[in-house]
């Protein structure tokens, strides 16, 4: 019988090329915005997450302020000891024993990278012309292993600051700010009045007009000397792992061991976060609506095709066509057209994804961020598949019910 009910799907399909032709067009547009935009999501989030990783560590390991507690805690009974308007404790920030520690982050299987970090509050003078920021003693090796700073270059090299003791590379707010270029000398002064003449070896720019205004990278060693700190001070290590998802997990890992503070990159940025799940949510919600447009296409068809065939059904059933007979038929019907609409689907989809990727946007993105992403497209042939299926067995099943007496009566 299985020859027998495709060769009968084939030819209401063939009989009716019109509707058929409605339904797959239908589909095909359903799945290549599914595609499209979920695709979309992919890229941005991936461009997203470059750009934040670009500056922020997949796990920061700090020392957290403390408040000041009262000296004379327990030694008076039947007393509350109260501070009034409590100070944060004037304690160093400096972790203990730094380098022991980047050890035993080092050889946690999850970590791919780490690195110590001294970070100051600076003052950039050039002349009369003063601008307040942060520096980031580094390892500059090790930075460009974690952030990829070489990318965000847009003058020098950053392999200039490991041979420049003086160097600083600074970002391109800095210098329009205080007209400075690359080998210009600038002065910097730190939080607490040191004040040290550095070389300009580079300039960078990222996407956060923020981070480009204020933020420097120099040597480890010149961000103790502006601190007035020996060359065992460190303030941060960052941490970067191989699955960026995992970071909460880790960081409790991590704290336990180091038995310091530990930060997640989701934590320090709650509000991007919230913006990829809104963003995914919104790309879902469109991308199904219309798929349901699609699907309902393929139902009022094949529903259409029943009703019109209730003779053809009854006879069918008369000559020993069982129930499961009539829905493999109406199945193969939907099946069919979602099929044809999904491959047509796909290529289009195809099609639309490589025109938006050679969009060329500016500024640091670049070009449109998206690009063909086979498991997405893989997903969204098995969703377009599925929900034809499910249009075409839900009348199906209505006609499988279908008495042939009762329609020989009418």
């Amino acid at each position: 019988m299985k020859s027998v009910n495709t060769e009968i799907a084939l030819t209401h399909i063939l009989t009716r090329k019109r509707q058929t032709i409605v339904a797959a067009l239908g589909v095909t547009i359903g799945i290549a915005i599914f595609i499209c935009l979920n695709t979309l999501m992919v890229g941005t989030n991936r461009y997203s997450d470059n750009s934040i990783f670009k500056t922020t560590p997949h796990i920061r390991i700090y020392k957290e302020d403390e408040i000041c507690q009262p000296l004379l805690r327990g030694s008076v009974q039947d007393s509350s000891m109260v501070i009034i308007n409590p100070k944060i404790s004037n304690i160093s920030k400096n972790l203990i024993n730094p380098m022991k520690l980047l050890d035993e982050i080092k050889n946690q299987p999850e970590v791919t990278s780490a690195a110590q970090m001294v970070s100051a509050n600076l003052f950039y003078n050039n002349g009369k012309s003063q601008l307040n920021g942060i520096g980031w003693g580094i390892n500059i090796a090790e930075a460009n292993a974690m952030f990829d700073i070489q990318s965000t270059m847009v003058d020098g090299d950053y392999k200039t600051l490991l041979n420049t003791p003086n160097g600083i590379i600074i970002g391109v707010g800095i210098a329009d700010k205080l007209s400075l270029k690359r080998n210009d000398n600038i002065s910097v002064i730190s939080s607490l009045g040191i004040i040290k003449l550095m070389k300009v070896v580079g300039l960078f720019k990222t996407s956060n007009m923020i981070t480009d205004k204020g933020k420097s990278y120099m040597n480890l060693a010149s961000a103790q000397q502006l601190l007035g700190r020996g060359p065992n001070y460190v303030t941060d290590i960052y941490v970067n792992i191989k699955n960026p998802e995992a970071a909460p997990e880790l960081a409790i890992v991590l704290g336990k061991l180091t038995d310091y503070t530990t930060e997640d990159w989701k934590a320090a940025n709650e509000l991007f976060v919230a913006g990829k799940k809104i963003r995914a949510i919104m790309f879902t919600v469109i991308s199904w609506a219309i798929l349901l447009v699609a699907a309902f296409g393929i139902y009022n068809i094949v529903n259409m095709t029943i009703s019109q065939k209730m003779n053809d059904i009854a006879i069918l059933k008369a000559n020993g066509f069982s129930g499961s007979d009539v829905v493999k038929i109406f199945v193969s019907e939907a099946m069919i057209m979602g099929i044809i609409g999904t491959v047509f689907g796909f290529l289009l989809a195809l099609l639309v994804v490589t025109l938006l990727s050679r969009i060329y946007i500016g500024a640091d993105i670049g070009y449109f961020p998206i690009q063909f992403e086979l498991s997405v497209s893989l997903k969204g042939m098995g969703v377009g598949i599925l929900v034809a299926f499910g249009a075409g067995l839900i009348p199906a099943l209505k006609a499988a019910k279908i008495d042939p007496v009762e329609i020989f009566r009418k």
